[in-house]
């Protein structure tokens, strides 16, 4: 037979009730999991609907971008002898385009073409500010008005809001 060394301690026999003290200890971990998991399953909820709503917005910019086409058909400096340079580009995509979201370089100089409005025409009107697929915008806008040196230019990039460009070489 083997024997158990007295240490003091009885062990916990049957029909013997378990003292106040472990009921107490198990009552707060309890509190303190429920405590826990109510504070993080927010903040768990919140970042999983954060990484879902950037993912969506990034697929929506990709479609965007996939919709997007455009062609810069002419970019000509004084053709008529008025030390302007026009530029006319096609919208070739599916979606429409907004001229002031619209960006011009001049040999990667930055155009600001909201400086004058009446710089761009859609289609011959300038009251629009819209291009809808298929039609035509064109930029006019005279050397003396910027600080880009549209003479010297030799290249000219139109870039749409969602990123796509065009790239030509400017004549005359």
């Amino acid at each position: 037979m083997q024997t158990v060394p007295d240490d003091g301690h009885r062990p916990i026999q049957r029909g013997t009730t378990v003292g106040v003290s472990v009921s107490a200890s198990a009552a707060v971990v309890a509190a303190g999991l429920f405590i826990a998991l109510t504070t993080g399953y927010p903040a768990a909820a919140n970042g999983f609907d954060r990484v879902a709503e950037g993912t969506a917005d990034s697929h929506e910019r990709a479609l965007d971008r996939h919709h997007t086409a455009i062609t810069v058909e002419t970019a000509t400096f004084n053709a008529s002898g008025n030390d302007v340079l026009t530029v006319t580009v096609v919208n070739d995509g599916a979606d429409a385009l907004v001229v002031d979201d619209l960006t011009l370089l001049a040999d990667n100089t930055f155009v600001d073409l909201s400086a004058d409005p009446a710089w761009t025409t859609v289609e011959g009107l300038e009251t629009t500010t819209l291009v809808l697929p298929g039609e035509t915008l064109t930029m006019s806008v005279p050397d003396d008005a910027v600080t880009a040196d549209l003479a010297g230019a030799t290249r000219i990039t139109v870039a749409t809001g969602t990123g796509v460009r065009a790239v030509t070489e400017v004549s005359g």
